[in-house]
């Protein structure tokens, strides 16, 4: 797909995806440095200033402020890369596993097991928004499915969880949120892409989508929501990606 420049915010000269890159690339080196060769009181640095990169993306994300698709940008449809870590395309096989259910439990007052036919019956939402991929690429696609703001109220969350993990059936990927990301107006459980239920090579039966995080943040062949009052990383996270992710 090709790099379109008017697409990215600038933040001091860089875009800022490439910021969030170029950081999540010195974490990991710093990390396989520490794990070599370097003395362990380098990671307590790292830690540091992981710490001190969280408290500036969330002083950056406006969690009021709307993705929007500039109005001549096409859809990218079945161009939209595949991503995931199984060695084949992830498949809910019904028959080893029985029938697909999204466990959605920790720190709610109501937890639950959705089938897709439940997700379906909660309020329907649409959203036509940017996917911003850490590697410099942006698509638009159009997410059909419950706001998670919707699923959170029905599982009447603690005032206690600050943090959501997301999991997954493709080799136990998994990746967390701050509680305000994922409470955002755009972030969907969705089920439905481009007009049609959700292919096995973009998340199906179900995932979580939102344009306030990178591409790498938003797990696909969702199985369980945690709610939780501590982050505890993610697949890419515990690499040396960035944990917030934010766009």
């Amino acid at each position: 797909m090709k790099f379109d420049p008017k697409e990215f915010v600038s933040i001091g000269g860089i875009d800022r995806r490439e910021f969030l890159a170029w950081g999540g690339i010195m974490s990991a080196a710093l990390l396989a440095a520490c794990n070599s060769r370097g003395p362990k009181s380098a990671e307590k640095l790292l830690r540091y200033a992981e710490r001190k990169n969280r408290v500036v993306e969330r002083a950056l994300f406006r969690h009021t402020s709307m993705d929007a698709v500039r109005p001549s940008a096409y859809d990218a449809r079945n161009k939209l890369p595949s991503y995931f870590i199984s060695r084949t395309v992830p498949v809910w096989d019904e028959s080893v596993r029985g029938k697909w259910a999204l466990e959605v439990s920790g720190l709610v007052a109501n937890p639950m097991r959705l089938t897709l036919e439940d997700l379906q019956r909660l309020p329907r939402v649409s959203e036509r928004v940017n996917h911003y991929c850490v590697e410099g690429w942006t698509a638009v696609e159009t997410w059909t499915g419950c706001r998670f703001s919707d699923l959170a109220k029905l599982a009447r969350v603690s005032p206690e969880a600050h943090y959501v993990d997301f999991q997954s059936f493709d080799d136990d990927y998994h990746e967390s949120w701050d509680l305000e990301s994922a409470m955002h107006r755009q972030t969907v459980v969705a089920y439905g892409l481009d007009g049609k239920m959700l292919d096995p090579a973009h998340g199906a039966p179900a995932r979580v989508y939102s344009p306030v995080k990178l591409g790498y943040k938003n797990t696909k062949y969702l199985t369980k929501i945690v709610f939780m009052p501590k982050m505890n990383g993610g697949y890419w996270s515990d690499m040396g990606y960035e944990w917030y992710g934010g766009t």
